[in-house]
């Protein structure tokens, strides 16, 4: 799944005419580098959730875009703005989108820009033999989030209490279950369209050690003013 549906609000004026994951970095559509790397690790269904001037989204990729060296996709939308006049937050959108997700699936935000992430196979192998409910990409906290989100034990689980946290990627492994209850009281596809965070279901399954999490130190970028865009454009690779 790949999230697309926020505001964008720090990014105006830019996103005021253009959904944010369709801001172009270097000559692509945000929301294309993810979708191209998760392509090249053979993950080709995909969902997208759309709310802000959604229409603009289908409209650029359809439902079967051909990316050019990296295959094909087919894209089935989740249009929150449509059905609910609204975005639905992540986790609410996630549990609206669930019907169209199988039972273990990757989210990334539209709007971060990791380019050298990788989507594999042998990632889904090692959370499906874990038994937990989640497992999390974690980076260096940035500027803009010093004081970090999660902490990272030595076994690997993500940690709500830690003397040193680390900033959520975005990027993240999940089962199903945990869009359930105990964790989610949400109904099913969310048909009240009901809005809820994900970080609160994140912890309560934290609580009970079933959300394990990794250190990503490759180039990631949460684009989330206009001053980050820019230095993205200027930046070579």
């Amino acid at each position: 799944m790949i999230l697309a549906a926020g505001r964008g609000e720090r990014m105006r004026p830019l996103t005021d005419a253009t959904p944010k994951p369709l801001l172009e970095v270097r000559g692509k559509p945000l929301m294309q580098w993810p979708m191209e790397a998760l392509a090249d690790g053979g993950f080709t269904q995909l969902v997208v959730n759309t709310d802000w001037l959604g229409a603009q989204i289908p409209a650029r990729f359809g439902e079967t875009p051909l990316l050019d060296g990296h295959g094909a996709l087919s894209i089935s939308y989740s249009d929150e703005g449509r059905d609910f006049g609204g975005a639905l937050e992540t986790a609410g959108g996630i549990v609206r989108a669930l019907p169209l997700l199988g039972e273990v699936f990757w989210v990334a935000a539209g709007d971060v820009f990791a380019p050298d992430f990788r989507f594999t196979q042998a990632s889904v192998d090692r959370f499906l033999a874990s038994g937990k409910l989640a497992h999390l990409w974690l980076v260096p906290n940035p500027a803009h989030n010093l004081k970090g989100d999660f902490g990272l034990s030595a076994e690997g689980l993500a940690l709500n209490t830690a003397a040193g946290k680390h900033t959520f990627s975005t990027i993240g492994l999940y089962r199903a279950p945990l869009f359930a209850p105990p964790y989610c009281g949400i109904p099913p596809g969310n048909p009240a369209g009901i809005k809820a965070p994900l970080a609160p279901i994140l912890r309560a399954a934290m609580d009970n050690e079933l959300v394990s999490a990794e250190l990503y130190t490759g180039p990631w970028t949460d684009v989330g003013t206009p001053e980050r865009l820019a230095q993205l454009n200027t930046t070579p690779r």
